[in-house]
């Protein structure tokens, strides 16, 4: 079974294309911006992301400060030599789901329109045999949890009314549904048993687009749960057909450490899975694939005219406070008040142990490690002393200080590294370090136990995010790496 993410760190709800050799593939981005990590691939194997969908202020809107809200669970689809990718925005969640298109799918992207009278998540762009298009989404606001309505995809207008679609096998919270045609078949895929835990796949088939949909008695299709397998929280799939013929899944999971229950801290990540075909019903292959480990390392000195797509803020796009800095590097501009979005460039963190640098000018500067604004840690530069600080929850604590030892640039840095071993104590995912590097040695100031940033103590559908803000006016990063680490 395969235990190795095709997309490491916080990439949850993938959705993927084919067109001709090429794959494409999306991931919800929630509040941060911009927007929908897009990707692509020849191999199904190796991602390269090439920028992000929702990359301008007219087409994502986020509120400053709503840890999680924003931007749910995208579908890409191609079709008419066109690219569409539709989504919600629980932030415009009144206006219904927004779809955009592109030729290129690098960019630029549409001007959103919006799906109105369709209110829910999760929503699915699908054409018949016919060219008529229809619209499948989890209807949180209905007594039905999928539901189905034909539209113009040009304009967002429902041609026709709303109509149930599948209530799921019986477990929680269906969601996340696509479809598919094949051999005559419609297929009906969906997430059921809620992202946690009990996550599963489950699939439903008809003659009709419209149904009625039988559902598969070997249902679920694919789920780890109640299993001792590495990799749990297994659902929110996606299949495509390969150019031989034969299909293949992407899927959402997550990989715990540490003692009961266990604690992700990278977020969900993208999997990948066969498919094979058993009396005209799709089976999960999970052993098909060999996925090799993903290279995550970079070292960026920000020369470049724009900013690599990797980097994201929450509630606010990058660009309304990076700019270049005179001597190189980029300037960062604090937020003016505490209820404005936090304007933290970071990227998100993709291994098990890892370790990120930024190297800065002067006080004021803090980086930091995010999984939302209740739960974070960080190590800034003030005058005369470096700090060590952690929120967590209610609690705002000052972990340690030390003189900052140069009027100069200052290396910080932030490690993860395996948690102490303690036989009396429960075990936590990993340890956090924060310090500084100092004549090519890593100065430890303060650790914290990685279970504070972790889904399971936090809740939401977010990961780690690792970057750096200025704490007042404008400050400069020169530098910042983030690589994979085997740290003792």
């Amino acid at each position: 079974m395969s235990r190795v993410p095709i997309l490491p760190g916080f990439h949850p709800d993938p959705s993927i294309c084919r067109v001709g050799q090429d794959y494409y593939l999306v991931n919800s981005s929630f509040e941060y911006a911009p927007g929908v990590p897009i990707f692509h691939s020849r191999d199904l194997l190796r991602w390269e992301q090439i920028g992000n969908v929702l990359d301008r202020d007219d087409q994502l809107v986020l509120p400053p400060r709503w840890d999680s809200g924003g931007i749910f669970a995208p579908t890409l689809r191609y079709h008419g030599g066109r690219f569409w990718m539709i989504t919600t925005n629980v932030a415009e969640f009144r206006r219904g789901h927004l779809i955009v298109t592109a030729e290129d799918p690098a960019g630029p992207w549409s001007t959103p329109v919006y799906t109105t009278g369709a209110h829910g998540i999760d929503p699915d762009l699908t054409w018949d045999e016919d060219g008529a298009c229809y619209l499948t989404w989890a209807s949180s606001l209905s007594e039905h949890p999928i539901s189905q309505a034909r539209i113009d995809p040009a304009s967002g207008a429902l041609v026709s009314e709303p109509k149930p679609l599948w209530s799921g096998s019986g477990m929680a919270h269906p969601e996340g549904p696509h479809l598919y045609h094949r051999n005559s078949w419609w297929y009906l895929l969906l997430a059921e048993g809620g992202t946690e835990r009990g996550h599963a796949v489950t699939v439903a088939r008809s003659r009709s687009i419209t149904g009625p949909f039988e559902g598969n008695p070997a249902n679920p299709i694919l789920t780890h749960r109640s299993s001792e397998h590495p990799v749990q929280n297994t659902g929110h799939a996606d299949l495509v057909e390969l150019p031989n013929g034969e299909w293949a899944a992407v899927h959402l999971g997550v990989r715990p450490r540490g003692t009961t229950p266990g604690f992700h801290v990278n977020g969900r990540e993208s999997f990948l899975t066969a498919i094979r075909w058993e009396d005209d019903w799709p089976v999960f292959d999970e052993d098909h694939f060999e996925v090799p480990e993903t290279d995550t390392a970079f070292d960026d000195d920000f020369t470049a005219a724009v900013l690599h797509p990797r980097w994201i803020s929450p509630g606010i796009h990058p660009a309304q406070f990076v700019a270049p800095a005179d001597g190189g590097g980029i300037a960062l501009t604090a937020a003016e008040t505490p209820a404005d979005a936090r304007r933290l460039l970071g990227v998100r963190t993709r291994d098990v142990e890892w370790q990120a640098s930024a190297v800065v000018d002067s006080a004021d500067t803090r980086l930091v490690l995010r999984l939302d604004d209740a739960h974070w840690t960080g190590i800034e530069v003030r005058e005369s002393s470096l700090v060590a600080r952690v929120v967590i929850g209610g609690l705002d604590h000052v972990l340690a200080e030390a003189p900052r030892g140069t009027d100069g640039p200052v290396t910080l840095c932030i490690r993860a590294v395996e948690p102490a071993q303690d036989p009396r104590l429960p075990a936590g995912p990993d340890r956090i370090e924060l310090g500084q590097w100092e004549d090519g040695d890593f100065k430890l100031l303060a650790q914290v136990d990685g279970r504070y940033f972790s889904t399971e103590v936090a809740g939401g559908f977010t990961g780690r995010v690792v970057g750096v803000e200025s704490l007042a006016g404008v400050r400069v990063l020169r530098r910042f790496s983030y690589h994979a680490a085997d740290i003792k």
